[in-house]
């Protein structure tokens, strides 16, 4: 049992849960994600270690509802458990200095960027990141990423605020005004695949966080597999990241709707289920 030492909302659907995890808390390296269950019977799903304390030996998840199992996470409170948490799984982000870096989230997506984001400013590089969401309720970790990140731009669809748009224009508003070198693009999966066509255009190096469906997350099962540059992969063990240009999202968006009918029919139940 993993014990949950603090809990905050960052909005009315995405929690943040501090959970104690000794051994994940010291070896965990940005861009690695954690499995986690709850209950004996309950579905594993994948997690990115948003942040870690080594010395309180702590971890950092950030969860937003959409289904029946994140639903659950995010009602447990300070002093309640996670049955299981497996990790840290997955290939650490390659972190060195390459100049300008253009680090782009969306909606909860904005979650596993920060801790890439800011090893990558460690690294020294100039920093540049923008936060995208539907709306202004659902743009998270604003004032933390303004705490290291050299700007931090503001795309809403609704343009409730910061900028009106896509987050594919403020990426293009940037890389028109200046050069750069490396861009990470992380959030649902058809928005990867249009940061990446655009960045293509650009010729950028880009780096995508795949977020497929995932089962073991040791290579074992094959949920996540996914084309790259034309051959198979694991997002599990040879991810989560891959250079974007070379990721087949249409397949990838064809995999990540396979079960859709039968989640949401878990979820309808389970919301049903809570309300009587």
């Amino acid at each position: 049992m993993y014990k949950i030492i603090e809990k905050e909302m960052l909005s009315e659907d995405v929690v943040r849960l501090v959970i104690e995890s000794k051994l994940v808390a010291r070896t965990r390296k940005a861009g690695q994600f954690v499995i986690v269950k709850i209950g004996d019977k309950g579905e594993r799903i994948p997690l990115t270690i948003a942040d870690a304390d080594p010395e309180k030996g702590t971890i950092t998840l950030i969860v937003q509802k959409v289904g029946t199992t994140s639903h659950k996470l995010s009602l447990l409170n300070a002093g309640d458990s996670v049955t299981d948490l497996v990790g840290p799984l997955g290939k650490p982000t390659e972190i060195e200095k390459v100049g300008t870096v253009l680090a782009a989230g969306g909606g909860v997506g904005i979650a596993p960027l920060y801790p890439i984001a800011k090893a990558l400013k460690e690294a020294g590089n100039r920093l540049v990141v923008i936060l995208a969401a539907r709306s202004k309720d659902l743009i998270i970790l604003e004032q933390d990423m303004k705490a290291f990140a050299d700007e931090v731009v503001i795309m809403t669809d609704d343009g409730s605020y910061g900028k009106k748009g896509l987050v594919t224009v403020g990426i293009e508003d940037v890389i028109k005004r200046e050069k750069v070198d490396l861009c990470v693009g992380i959030g649902p999966a058809v928005m990867m695949k249009f940061v990446a066509l655009l960045t293509k255009k650009y010729n950028i190096h880009t780096i995508a966080s795949l977020n497929t469906i995932m089962v073991d997350g040791t290579g074992m099962c094959g949920a996540c597999r996914v084309t790259v540059g034309g051959q198979t992969k694991f997002v599990c063990v040879d991810g989560p990241e891959f250079d974007a240009h070379q990721v087949d999202f249409d397949e990838m968006l064809k995999r990540l709707n396979a079960y859709r009918k039968v989640e949401e029919l878990s979820y309808k139940r389970y919301l049903e289920s809570l309300n009587n």
